[in-house]
């Protein structure tokens, strides 16, 4: 490769559904060539696409139907942390609030990632090759990453161009045989297209010219870039991790002796618990018999004798962990019959003996 050229595609207009992206960009770049690869900005693919919701102009009705289009946009939260949620979206991508995006497009709507993008470039890179160009198509968004500040263009989708560059088994200048390096190419191009388009320069599309064999053959979506949850190191952010290994905590094998009672000296039930203390319940109900009391949880020991004692011990940690896993703090009270548990959210908690 003697070099490349990234060329910005400008005079393509406000897109809207309906709109067939092939026409526009060859109308605005008449000059593109058999092996460019076009690095197509996903919003304008959904736009074309008619990805966009309707939601208020402004007011917390506005941030209510967010919350509502980014729980539908979500397999599974990753990590919070104030008003920001990472997530993994239903094709696999973790990102920031699932690719939503409210901006160049008018305060009602919100638009959201193509249903599909690889399928998205298959079609691009099809409709254009209907029109004699053979090239490679990349569907782009902006992401983060972790452990480094700023934001930089990836592939969401790609067609006509191989996702990775395997360098396994080449030698280097100094005779070391290379065994893990695979570039992610189509990352790279994503990026380089994004310093000619820009946020707001109104230029969605970049053509990069000079990289070898694009265009030339079917290939392997972005979604061969996705990583599977077995190699996946970093899946969880620090809360959840830390929550991850309290719920781990909290079913460690052993203890079971434990019996806990609705009724008791503290009268029937009078309020059930807080969604916390629910899960939480729910996280050790295989292990412990759990029901609460109008003033707690209360654990007795299955027999009176030192391993009943252990036993209960062993129980009073297990439910604690699983109360601090759903962010719940909690005391314990201690009796001569037992112990009460009294999660901090459960409701108005009277200080006052087990016993």
């Amino acid at each position: 490769m003697e070099g490349l050229e990234v060329l910005p595609v400008r005079g393509i207009g406000d897109v809207t559904a309906g709109d067939d992206l092939a026409e526009l960009i060859t109308a605005a770049a008449p000059w593109l060539r058999d092996g460019d690869v076009l690095v197509v900005t996903s919003k304008i693919v959904s736009k074309a696409e008619g990805r966009l919701v309707d939601v208020p102009a402004d007011g917390p009705e506005r941030e209510a139907a967010r919350q509502e289009i980014l729980a539908g946009e979500t397999s599974r939260v990753v990590a919070r942390r104030g008003p920001t949620a990472i997530v993994q979206t239903h094709h696999g991508f973790v990102m920031a609030a699932a690719g939503i995006d409210a901006s160049n497009v008018d305060k009602t709507h919100l638009v959201l990632l193509p249903a599909d993008p690889d399928a998205s470039a298959r079609a691009l890179r099809a409709a254009l090759a209907g029109r004699g160009l053979r090239v490679g198509v990349i569907v782009s968004d902006t992401m983060g990453r972790a452990w480094r500040l700023g934001l930089t263009d990836v592939a969401l989708g790609a067609a006509g161009i191989a996702p990775l560059r395997d360098h396994k088994g080449e030698i280097d200048p100094y005779g070391n045989e290379l065994q893990l390096t695979e570039m992610a190419v189509i990352d790279e191009l994503a990026a380089a297209g994004e310093l000619v388009k820009g946020k707001c320069d109104g230029v969605p599309v970049a053509v990069v010219r000079g990289y070898p064999g694009a265009g030339e053959a079917e290939t392997p979506g972005a979604v061969t870039l996705l990583r599977d949850a077995a190699s996946d190191m970093f899946s969880l952010g620090t809360a959840e991790a830390r929550a991850e290994g309290l719920r781990a905590a909290a079913t460690l094998p052993g203890g079971g002796a434990v019996r806990m009672s609705a009724q008791s000296q503290d009268g029937p039930v009078a309020a059930r618990p807080g969604a916390a203390v629910e899960r939480a319940l729910a996280t050790v109900a295989e292990l412990v018999e759990a029901e609460v009391t109008a003033r707690g949880i209360r654990l007795t020991p299955a027999e009176r004798s030192p391993a009943g004692w252990v036993a209960l011990g062993i129980d009073i940690h297990r439910v604690r962990a699983a109360l601090a896993a759903e962010g719940v703090a909690s005391s314990v009270r201690t009796g001569e019959e037992g112990v009460l548990i009294e999660p901090h959210d459960a409701g108005k908690v009277e200080p006052r003996d087990a016993g």
